[in-house]
């Protein structure tokens, strides 16, 4: 029975381990949020924790002024918007999607997941379906980045 337990524990130990290493992108970013909004707090901190970004976060009751001054189509907008380098990114994308933007620095304006996925980064809830995102060409057109 202790050896079950201790197997346990150590089997735990290194989820937690793998969850929490940080990415390896580094740069600064601006989290544009609403002063009220608790996910957008808790994705906040899940982008301290798990990034490797100098992140600072802009409280404000009307953020659709950052979405409109980046380009973030309507229908691909969230509660939240971050910028980093040129980029815009939009709602409680993983920090993978981000990673890759920002590895392979594509000629885009940034990379949106709509709505509030259950299971997302900040987001209550299990994930039951796949995360799209998208990436937004300098046009306004869009297309799928990755799906996961």
């Amino acid at each position: 029975m202790k050896k079950i337990i201790l197997l346990m524990l150590i089997g735990a130990m290194v989820i937690i381990a793998g969850c929490s290493s940080k990415s390896q992108v580094t740069g600064d970013a601006v989290i544009y949020k609403s002063i009220s909004c608790g996910c957008c707090g808790v994705y906040s901190d899940y982008m301290k924790a798990r990034s490797s970004f100098n992140v600072a976060i802009d409280n404000s009751f009307d953020v659709s002024a950052i979405k409109e001054k980046y380009g973030v189509p309507s229908n691909l907008q969230s509660c939240h918007t971050t910028i980093m380098d040129k980029y815009f990114v939009e709602g409680h994308i993983p920090l993978e999607a981000i990673d890759k933007l920002m590895m392979d620095k594509p000629d885009i304006k940034g990379i949106a997941m709509p709505g509030m996925p259950s299971g997302a980064p900040g987001m209550p809830g299990t994930k039951s379906e796949p995360f799209i995102i998208y990436a937004v060409n300098n046009d306004g057109t869009y297309f799928e980045f990755m799906r996961m």
